[in-house]
C-alpha cells in the first residue's frame, strides 16, 4: 500500500464522539512506552502524525487519523505504567474497553509488545480478555532493531509457546521496528488486503 494521504481528523474522550463508523477502521493499543507513536509514525510516511513524547502516557485521547481518504487508524490510550493517578488510569481502561467492544467498524486491533522483553503479565491478560471477547487482534512486536540478530525471534517464539498454553490458534504476528522501518509494508500490506475483502463483498459499517 502507498500512503498518499494521511491527516488528523479528531480527538475524542468518548468512543461516541469518534467520527462516524463509516470505513474501515484499524486500531493501535500498547503498553504507554512500547513506542506506539512512533511507529505509526514509520507506516504513514510522517513523523510528527501522532505525537511521540518521553513520557509515558501522553497519549490519553482516541485520535483517529483519516488514510488515503478510504480507511482509519485510530491511536489508542496505552494501558499500564503511564504516570497517572489511579481514577485517570481507570478512565483509560473504560474509554478503552468502551471503544473496542462499542465501536462497529473496528476491523482489527494491533496489539503492540516490546520485542525487547518476554512475556508480560498486563499484555498476556489483554490478549485474553480479547479472545474471550471475540475482538479480532494481532500482535505487533516493536523495537526489534534494538535487539541483536535473533534475539527478537527468540522472544517471539517464547511468546507463541506461552499463548499455545490457552490458546488454539495463534494471531498474526508482525516484527517490527520503527526506525528501520520493518515490518511496517506487511502491516499496510494485511490492511489493504482487507479493506479489498470488505469493498469486494459490500461490507457496511453504517447500516
Amino acid at each position: 500500500m502507498v500512503i498518499k494521504t494521511a491527516e488528523f481528523v479528531k480527538s475524542s474522550q468518548k468512543w461516541q464522539d469518534c467520527p462516524e463508523p463509516t470505513m474501515p477502521e484499524y486500531a493501535f493499543i500498547g503498553r504507554s512506552n512500547v513506542g506506539k507513536s512512533s511507529l505509526i509514525n514509520a507506516m504513514m510516511n510522517h513523523k510528527d502524525l501522532a505525537k511521540t513524547s518521553q513520557t509515558p502516557g501522553k497519549t490519553q485521547l482516541i485520535n483517529n487519523f483519516l488514510v488515503n481518504e478510504t480507511w482509519s487508524l485510530t491511536d489508542l490510550p496505552g494501558y499500564g505504567y503511564a504516570r497517572v493517578s489511579k481514577s485517570q488510569r481507570k478512565d483509560f481502561e473504560k474509554l478503552i474497553t468502551n471503544y473496542i467492544l462499542n465501536r462497529k467498524n473496528l476491523v482489527n486491533l494491533f496489539v503492540l509488545v516490546d520485542a525487547r522483553h518476554t512475556p508480560q503479565k498486563i499484555d498476556m491478560e489483554f490478549m485474553q480478555w480479547l479472545g474471550e471477547s471475540s475482538v479480532p487482534f494481532s500482535i505487533v512486536f516493536t523495537k526489534a532493531d534494538k535487539l541483536k540478530s535473533g534475539a527478537a525471534d527468540r522472544n517471539v517464539e517464547i511468546y507463541k509457546n506461552e499463548l499455545l498454553q490457552t490458546w488454539e490458534e495463534l494471531p498474526d504476528i508482525y516484527v517490527t521496528s520503527a526506525e528501520k522501518k520493518t515490518g511496517t509494508d506487511e502491516i499496510l500490506k494485511y490492511i489493504e488486503q482487507t479493506n479489498a475483502f470488505l469493498a469486494k463483498n459490500k461490507i457496511r459499517f453504517d447500516d
